[in-house]
């Protein structure tokens, strides 16, 4: 990777503006950290566009590659994570519009495999039932945020899944704080409305007592039945 530019002076925290200094000097280990403490938030905001693991990943890989070409325009004015983030969802948002032109210019097709992330992975390996519930669960909410609008579902992982404030996700978006207030309202009621239709049958099997635990209970009452 060639030397980057020498940062700009500007207003930002001891620690981010080292950093910043740092990768426009070429340093690779600040330009990891970067992508470290940034990785998350960015990849569910482009996932939240383009609705394909792959393709969120490539547009991640291509926001970073535009963001350390330019590093050395970044003013300061916003935080280095809201510069990043407002470069991947451009980033998404024209790869979408680039793939819509081909989508219209092609011959019809099969229709895609769905994708979903998981937004929380399972690591426990102790309860494999409750570890399957969780994981439907999870899979119904990742459905409903992406049967969302793009202003729902993205101003729902910004402002729920990653935590920002309203007026940073208002920033972000380039819209007022009213309006995020509004899609967050909205895309909550959404989500709530499509789990609720379909969570009876998962409920079947709540709080399971089976597999392990049951054997282990088994084995406890023989034990004290002396058998």
């Amino acid at each position: 990777m060639p030397a980057l530019k020498k940062a700009p002076s500007q207003s930002l925290n001891t620690n981010e503006a080292a950093l910043v200094h740092r990768a426009c000097a070429g340093d690779a280990q600040a330009i990891r950290e970067i992508i470290r403490l940034n990785n998350q938030r960015l990849y569910r905001l482009v996932r939240a566009v383009l609705h394909s693991n792959l393709e969120a990943e490539e547009a991640l890989q291509e926001t970073y590659l535009q963001a350390f070409a330019k590093l050395d325009g970044f003013n300061g004015k916003a935080s280095l994570s809201t510069w990043l983030s407002r470069i991947a969802l451009n980033t998404a948002f024209t790869r979408r519009r680039a793939k819509n032109r081909l989508k219209r210019s092609a011959p019809p097709s099969g229709q895609a495999e769905a994708e979903i992330i998981a937004l929380y992975p399972s690591t426990s390996t102790v309860d494999p039932e409750r570890g399957m519930a969780q994981r439907e669960l999870l899979h119904l909410v990742e459905e409903a945020m992406d049967a969302l609008s793009d202003d729902f579902r993205i101003v729902f992982v910004a402002r729920v899944i990653e935590g920002l404030a309203v007026e940073e996700t208002a920033a972000l978006l380039n819209i007022p704080t009213a309006t995020v207030k509004t899609r967050l309202h909205r895309a909550r009621k959404l989500i709530r409305e499509r789990i609720e239709a379909q969570i009876g049958p998962i409920l079947l099997d709540a709080f399971p007592f089976a597999g392990r635990r049951c054997e282990r209970l088994a084995e406890a009452v023989i034990a004290k039945l002396g058998l």
